[in-house]
């Protein structure tokens, strides 16, 4: 048995566009909804979300047989948390609050094994197929797919150092927390900061990597993507749920 192919991780090499979807409702049979929706990727979050490690495994099963790549937010850029993600087969994660090239080459250290990284070896495990797949150990960095988020005026300030790390494939930026760093919390479109994540993202694309982004509405969706967004997040799911719940409510209490 071989491992599984990181879809995800060859349209980014490719180039390829990669619309997607944020899940944070934290139920695997919601996951299974989306994931059959047509998106080219779905995130699962485990930082803003009720979502442990145990409903993770669930979501990726449920995730499993559609051809939407399930995306791991981790909850924070930990050692031990990066281990016992991609032990349950996680292949795809990003990490959050990333300010530093010392952070971001932590982040990949954590997901390889020694001598060229950090990572606690195990051998039956759901991402070694259980020990039924051969040279796991050897080939997993291949499948792995690190992507680091900058949410901080910090980050902003290191992106270059940060996007030219080696094992890197791809640089996030958050633009809710970014507003908050620089003195706009609670903000998404403030005048002051939209241009400054138009330049991140036409700064990572310039430095080779993949610029991703979760969008809050189609017009800064299509904004960002015209600026060379690849990975794009053009919803979340109980967004979906919550904004269309409200909607068909008030077409019927406003008729009386």
């Amino acid at each position: 048995m071989d491992i599984p192919e990181n879809r995800f991780k060859r349209a980014l090499k490719a180039g390829r566009r990669q619309i997607g979807l944020w899940s944070t409702l934290s139920s695997s049979y919601t996951v299974e909804v989306i994931a059959g929706a047509g998106f080219d990727w779905i995130m699962i979050d485990t930082e803003h979300s009720p979502t442990d490690l145990e409903s993770v495994l669930g979501q990726l099963q449920a995730a499993a047989p559609y051809d939407s790549a399930a995306v791991v937010r981790i909850p924070w850029n930990d050692m031990v948390t990066v281990k016992r993600y991609l032990d349950i087969g996680v292949q795809t994660l990003l990490v959050p609050q990333v300010a530093s090239a010392e952070e971001a080459r932590n982040a990949v250290a954590y997901t390889r094994y020694p001598p060229a990284g950090l990572r606690g070896v195990a051998g039956a495990t759901r991402a070694t197929r259980f020990g039924r797949v051969k040279d796991y150990f050897k080939k997993a960095a291949d499948e792995i797919c690190v992507v680091v988020q900058i949410e901080s005026g910090e980050g902003l300030s290191n992106l270059e150092e940060i996007a030219a790390v080696e094992g890197i494939d791809g640089v996030f930026v958050g633009p809710a927390d970014l507003h908050a760093s620089l003195g706009f919390p609670g903000e998404r479109a403030h005048a002051e900061v939209m241009p400054r994540i138009d330049d991140a993202i036409s700064r990572i694309v310039k430095n080779g990597k993949a610029a991703g982004i979760l969008a809050d509405g189609e017009e800064t969706a299509r904004r960002w993507l015209a600026l060379g967004a690849l990975v794009v997040a053009v919803g979340s799911d109980v967004g979906l749920l919550a904004r269309g719940a409200e909607a068909l409510a008030a077409k019927f209490k406003d008729r009386g």
